[in-house]
């Protein structure tokens, strides 16, 4: 069993290294060793998985996948805790852990040693919709994510189509994949304690839309139907097909009512509008 980091060890450790947590990079450190057992558990993580894990910070959630035998890759945008953690891996982990640390900004990561097939991370609240639609166009072996967001943001990214808090998020997520919320999470676990409250979502890679149009133009589509999700999207999606005559066209091309609403939509009813539009070039 590795020595998982309590609220006292955290603390000392940020002491140690002179590090406070800072809004800029949206930092909340965990300071509960049963939520991040929790979170390697619900994320299904096994002996031998390579995954990724975003935002380490001090290594709480680290120390949990090396305990259930990941590998791990950690990406760490603050030079000073991506500089630490191995040191904290190595003394606290109990043997020489399989864990790379990539100090960089996660959003401009394309490639990485090994391929992984989990994600698993306690994303900064800021960036988090942003940084998980980058990672699962770019690193097509991703099969499952489990990450702990804002509950705001898990409602989005789980809302089904016809529900209020559906939108952007909640469609482009679901070009990739099934995605549920998977449990809430106190603020007490962290610290600073959030003025906001967290929640799990797990999402599941599944079987892409059969589509020949392609990502870019289906998100341009989804874009344009959630800027002004008040309006039909006759209306709404004019300024990608040119015209409010060439989305009608469109839409019923695509078998949709032109005075439908983005919100009314699922992912499958995009790929179709964005077919009947054309290549993305079509879209600018």
């Amino acid at each position: 069993m590795a020595d998982l980091l309590g609220p006292s060890d955290i603390r000392t450790l940020a002491e140690r290294l002179g590090a406070a947590p800072t809004k800029k990079w949206g930092q909340n450190f965990v300071v509960d060793a049963g939520t991040v057992r929790r979170i390697v558990r619900i994320a299904g993580v096994n002996p031998g998985d390579q995954v990724v894990e975003i935002g380490p910070g001090l290594g709480s959630l680290t120390l949990a996948l090396v305990e259930a035998g990941a590998r791990v890759t950690a990406i760490e945008i603050d030079p000073t805790l991506a500089a630490a953690l191995p040191r904290t891996i190595s003394e606290r982990a109990g043997v020489e852990a399989p864990v790379r640390v990539i100090h960089a900004d996660a959003m401009r990561v394309t490639d990485l040693p090994e391929p992984p097939r989990l994600l698993v991370a306690n994303l900064p609240y800021n960036v988090s919709v942003p940084v998980l639609l980058h990672f699962l166009e770019t690193f097509p072996t991703v099969e499952r994510v489990l990450v702990m967001v804002q509950a705001e943001v898990a409602d989005r990214l789980a809302a089904a189509p016809g529900s209020r808090t559906y939108g952007v998020p909640s469609a482009k997520a679901a070009w990739y994949c099934d995605v549920r919320r998977a449990g809430d999470v106190g603020r007490a676990v962290f610290w600073p304690v959030p003025r906001v409250d967290s929640a799990l979502v797990l999402l599941e890679r599944r079987t892409q839309v059969l589509t020949s149009a392609d990502r870019a133009s289906v998100f341009a589509v989804i874009d344009a139907a959630f800027a002004q999700r008040r309006k039909g999207l006759r209306s709404a999606l004019a300024s990608v097909a040119g015209s409010a005559s060439a989305a009608e066209s469109a839409l019923r091309e695509a078998g949709l009512d032109p005075l439908t609403r983005g919100e009314q939509l699922g992912i499958a009813d995009f790929a179709r509008i964005a077919e009947a539009l054309g290549p993305v070039e079509s879209l600018r």
